[in-house]
């Protein structure tokens, strides 16, 4: 049986600026986190505040550095990305600021590439209808706005 040791809180509280201090995070991870650690809620609740106090904790600044990281590295679209942000408990407000921080024109740039790219890796399959909706399927599953995939698709095949 394996003991997890508990540590003190200014140990835990060290381990998590560490934590923190490695790469953006949000609150409900930071908090899980402190929880492995060994430490109660209450404990949990005072270290997550001289976190933010202490500016190692920005739920703001995380949304926008996901966001952009997301996009940029796996070219995804908004509504996965508000997802992926909701599912880690950030807020509306923050959701909103980091999509803001995504740049419209590379948006759409980014967008129009993946339609064409996978349009031409498409080139086998004979029916039109089957072909348009497996590059619609793709880029939903990327999370772009339906509107925007019918307008690229549109475009592709002017």
């Amino acid at each position: 049986m394996i003991r997890r040791q508990s540590l003190s809180k200014e140990q835990a509280l060290q381990k998590a600026r560490h934590y923190c201090a490695y790469q953006e995070r949000c609150h409900s991870e930071v908090q899980e986190k402190l929880y492995s650690l060994g430490l109660r809620k209450n404990d949990v609740g005072e270290a997550l505040s001289t976190l933010i106090e202490e500016g190692y904790l920005n739920e703001e600044r995380f949304a926008v550095q996901f966001a952009g990281g997301r996009f940029r590295m796996k070219q995804w679209g908004a509504v996965r990305i508000q997802y992926e942000l909701k599912q880690k408990k950030v807020s509306e407000y923050c959701i909103k600021k980091g999509l803001a921080s995504i740049d419209n024109a590379d948006y759409q740039r980014v967008l129009t590439k993946l339609a064409e790219d996978k349009w031409a890796l498409l080139k086998g399959e004979a029916n039109i209808f089957v072909k348009k909706r497996k590059l619609q399927d793709y880029l939903l599953q990327k999370g772009y706005e339906p509107d925007l995939i019918m307008q690229a698709i549109r475009e592709i095949n002017d």
